[in-house]
């Protein structure tokens, strides 16, 4: 409201709702932080999960930051962005999703703390800018060289990953599966960059059996079975029909009635049907295929007909696995039968159904293309299958990092304490109060070796002290062994993190960090609640025009501005 002459002025709806100055800062602030510290617990190896339960009543168990972060379904806007942060962290790199949330909510905690010494949220911002480009210099040179070939410690990036994500400690065998896929998925540029295709990469799972039942297939898992008992189970030297079109009789276009009123008639429209269905499948046959894959639907009488041709026939296949099979069979989707020819059809050496832990499924393998590779997971229950499933996303990711950008950095909290360090000394440099900025940056990237500390049930300032003497005497690679408690050196014990997944987290966490710091204002409208079914204008409650309330409040006009 602004007051103009004494005479009161109203700008926002009525209802709206207003924060602004320090108020809005730090609200906005809060609910930040709230967010940070629900996930703070699941970081490192020996984090803790979190049991979340959907409107619909389905259960997730998982100590995965981003999974609990979609889960968590935040509704503050400014908390929205810091879970934006963490699904661009994930999008970009797959894993550092909670190193995001935690830095994120530490350099707002440290922000505020500079804001009540009275320095401007815009020197802070200043401030974290030069400490984030600064940091991003300090880890560059911190990082290692790999390459695609040292398969040893292409396999310790994924244990790295997927430590902390199961129940157990992670099997040697998955590590070797992820590097396996990663490799079978990798290509080379006419630059000679190496670009590794994941959406190549498909993986399905089957409660049951165990996590050492888990296996690598050089092709395509179609988690569906044949639509005709009938049908061969193994087709060798396939032709694939890839259709994206249903096999039954079009409807026509307008609505029309048949009108029969005696048995021939009935008999006459019923060949009739026959004859058309005949003539659709019949033009699948005359393509020479022997197994058909189907997006939509495939009538019973078109079953019958395939199955006495010899053809193998699924339906209602998902998009993206009809396009990864059209992809690596080197075949077509086609959406018009009537323009079917036999260039269309995929290539395969065998496409052969097995039962799998009480279910059908089919395995389409020796496609015309190589480069696409598939893994069945198994588990012992449901919720385990989809833990190890989220383990292998996070480790894929990181290798995927590691074979593009050939650098790596110790993992175990020794870069953050290196980061730590070098910060504190590059803030000597500033004579303003960027200084003080820079040196809260520092402080909260020491926030990460604290949380894997506490979350491994140490103490965290003794042991983030021990790892400043370590780093200070020159072992830069000292990390925390969660296990012990002692200070080893990262690279010898074999963890190891891609650098982008390191760096990444630091861009994250700086741009959301200066994106709620900038917000001096924040103006939230009133939702606007729906009127009960039925209730027209003249059912609206109240005593004023067609029952509308005296003063016009639901136009927004005072009262006695009529």
């Amino acid at each position: 409201m602004a007051g103009l002459g004494g005479q009161p002025i109203l700008i926002l709806r009525e209802g709206a709702r207003r924060e602004r100055g320090k108020e809005a800062m730090s609200n906005n602030i809060m609910a930040a932080r709230a967010v940070a510290k629900a996930v703070r617990s699941t970081l490192g190896p020996r984090g803790m999960d979190k049991l979340l339960v959907d409107t619909i009543g389905d259960v997730t168990i998982t100590n995965d930051g981003v999974t609990i972060l979609r889960e968590m379904e935040v509704e503050h806007p400014a908390a929205k962005m810091l879970v934006e942060a963490a699904k661009a962290q994930n999008d970009v790199v797959g894993d550092g999703t909670t190193t995001v949330a935690i830095l994120t909510g530490e350099l707002l905690k440290r922000a505020e703390e500079l804001m009540d010494m009275g320095v401007h949220p815009t020197m802070i911002v200043q401030g974290y800018m030069m400490a984030s480009e600064r940091a991003i210099e300090v880890l560059e040179e911190m990082a290692r060289e790999v390459s695609e070939e040292n398969r040893e410690l292409l396999e310790k990036i994924a244990l790295t990953a997927m430590t902390g994500k199961l129940a157990g400690a992670p099997d040697l065998e998955m590590a070797k599966h992820v590097v396996d896929m990663v490799r079978a998925v990798t290509e080379e540029t006419d630059e000679g960059e190496k670009v590794v295709s994941l959406k190549n990469v498909i993986v399905e799972k089957k409660a049951g059996e165990s996590m050492e039942d888990t296996e690598l297939f050089q092709g395509i898992i179609i988690d569906r079975e044949r639509v005709h008992s009938n049908m061969p189970k193994k087709v060798k030297d396939a032709k694939i029909a890839i259709l994206g079109t249903p096999i039954e009789v079009r409807d026509t276009e307008t609505k029309a009635e048949i009108s029969i009123t005696s048995s021939e008639q009935f008999k006459i429209f019923a060949n009739q049907e026959k004859e058309a269905i005949k003539k659709v499948v019949d033009k699948v046959i005359a393509t020479g295929a022997n197994v058909v894959f189907c997006q939509k639907g495939i009538e019973d009488l078109a079953q019958s007909y395939l199955s006495k041709a010899g053809i193998m026939a699924l339906r209602r296949i998902r998009k993206t696995d009809l396009k990864k099979l059209a992809r690596a069979s080197g075949g077509n989707i086609v959406t018009n039968l009537d323009e079917m020819t036999p260039a269309d059809l995929g290539r395969a050496d065998l496409v052969e159904e097995k039962k799998v832990g009480g279910a059908h499924m089919t395995f389409v393998t020796g496609l015309a293309k190589e480069g696409t590779v598939s893994l069945l997971l198994r588990g012992g229950t449901q919720q385990v299958v989809d833990s190890l499933e989220r383990a292998l996303d996070d480790a894929l990711h990181a290798v995927a990092a590691a074979v593009e950008d050939k650098t790596l950095v110790a993992g175990g909290g020794a870069p953050e304490v290196e980061l730590y360090l070098k910060l504190r000394e590059h803030s000597a440099n500033f004579k303003g109060r960027e200084q003080l900025a820079v040196e809260k940056f520092a402080e909260a990237m020491a926030e990460i070796p604290k949380a894997l500390a506490e979350n491994a049930g140490f103490d965290a300032i003794t042991k983030l002290t021990d790892m400043k003497s370590s780093h200070e005497a020159g072992m830069k690679t000292g990390g925390l062994n969660t296990l012990d408690g002692k200070v080893v050196d990262m690279w010898e014990m074999g963890v190891v993190e891609p650098l982008r997944v390191k760096t990444q987290a630091i861009k994250s966490a700086t741009d959301a960090t200066v994106l709620i710091l900038r917000i001096d204002d924040v103006i939230a409208a009133q939702r606007t609640e729906q009127p009960p079914a039925g209730a027209g204008m003249g059912g609206m409650p109240g005593g004023g025009m067609c029952g509308m309330p005296a003063g016009m409040g639901g136009m927004g006009m005072p009262p006695g501005m009529m």
